[in-house]
């Protein structure tokens, strides 16, 4: 099969990141940091080594590289660790609703005021954005990059905004993380969440929230940490404050090998990644009756339509008849696809990684173009 459903979940792994994660399940069976033996002190080693990776690539100190199931539970840690009874908070209609949903619960619950803001007409995200700061504003909450349409939010202007204005930023680095730049401190991001089963190569059940230097949550789970026993509340210092519970071993131990992978080679990937998606594009584009959402990007997301045909028919089509992965519908993000006016059929999303070649791409054209000629 032709596995284009990369921002779901990448398809290609390194071989040292399968490998690593089948010696930690054949080798490495104790509980990292929880006892005292050769074995649970090894994989706290491996941990600690998993932390400096990503705190050296996304610029935050190791203690404050909080991990996580997954993307979704980082934003979750981050959404209601940060709560401000009353206080207002920002976001886009870019969101996955892995923001949304614990955004609008808080507002249902009456704790929050929550605008959501668009571009329209000559306004800016940046200054649709700026326009809704008031002084009861204490969260911005944004994503790196559409996972709808792979268009990338203007992540630095709002940063220097916040930073300047001492209102936190957090980002939903699902989409970025591994494919454009993004740094934590000193760079008015706050809270940057990360899926480790995509752009950065790990494997599924690898997620992380980075905090910078000066933000503190509140915990969101409570458990044991294997520090502060005789404490009956959560310990107040990182990464423990955080992380309740026994780590996912082997997906942090595979992540690690993911980010020096990523970060060996992160630049030529997304170089490569943007011609892909410009190849794709410009092919959609002579296509008659096709309809294309997405400009050339270097997080290798393609979003597109075919006249009166719903999204999930063609993907079905390109499953069964072309053994074609994509996907269709509306990819948990509804306010994207009501601004884009195509939340009725929904869109095609082609998710490329740097390891789909250019025949691939051109097959796959060929197949949309006997499609869209039914």
């Amino acid at each position: 099969m032709i596995y284009f459903d990369n921002a779901a979940t990448g398809g290609f792994k390194p071989n040292s990141v399968t490998e690593s994660a089948q010696t930690v399940m054949r080798y490495l069976c104790a509980n990292p940091g929880r006892s005292g033996h050769r074995l649970s002190v090894a994989g706290a080693d491996l941990v600690m080594r998993c932390r400096e990776s990503l705190g050296q690539l996304f610029v935050a100190s190791p203690d404050k590289v909080i991990f996580t199931k997954n993307c979704t539970e980082a934003l979750n840690v981050a959404v209601f660790g940060s709560l401000k009874v009353g206080g207002h908070v920002i976001t886009t209609t870019f969101e996955h609703n892995s923001v949304l949903r614990p955004l609008f619960a808080l507002k249902n619950k009456g704790l929050i005021e929550l605008d959501i803001v668009s571009p329209f007409e000559n306004l800016s995200i940046f200054d649709a954005i700026k326009e809704k700061i008031n002084p009861n504003t204490y969260l911005i909450v944004m994503t790196a990059v559409s996972n709808v349409t792979g268009l990338t939010l203007p992540i630095d202007k709002v940063s220097a905004l916040c930073k300047k204005q001492g209102i936190k930023l957090l980002i939903d680095g699902a989409q970025g993380g591994g494919h454009i730049p993004l740094s934590v401190n000193g760079s008015g991001i706050s809270m940057l969440a990360l899926a480790g089963h995509k752009g950065l190569y790990g494997i599924m059940g690898s997620g992380v929230l980075i905090l910078d230097d000066d933000t503190d949550l509140s915990p969101l789970i409570y458990g044991g940490t294997g520090t502060e026993s005789f404490n009956l509340n959560q310990p107040s210092t990182y990464p423990e404050r955080l992380e309740a519970g026994t780590l996912n071993l082997p997906a942090i131990s595979a992540l690690n090998e993911g980010v020096k992978f990523v970060s060996e080679n992160m630049k030529n990937f997304s170089d490569n990644l943007f011609i892909q998606t410009r190849q794709i594009i410009s092919g959609i584009s002579q296509i008659k009756n096709a309809n294309c959402y997405s400009k050339p990007n270097s997080s290798g997301i393609v979003a597109f339509s075919l006249d009166n045909l719903p999204s999930t028919e063609v993907a079905d089509i390109l499953n069964s008849d072309y053994d074609v992965a994509v996907r269709g519908g509306l990819h948990c993000a509804p306010l994207t696809h009501a601004h884009l006016k195509t939340n009725v059929n929904g869109l095609v999303r082609v998710s490329l990684a740097v390891q789909n070649s250019s025949r691939e791409i051109t097959y796959f054209l060929s197949a949309i173009k006997e499609i869209a000629g039914r």
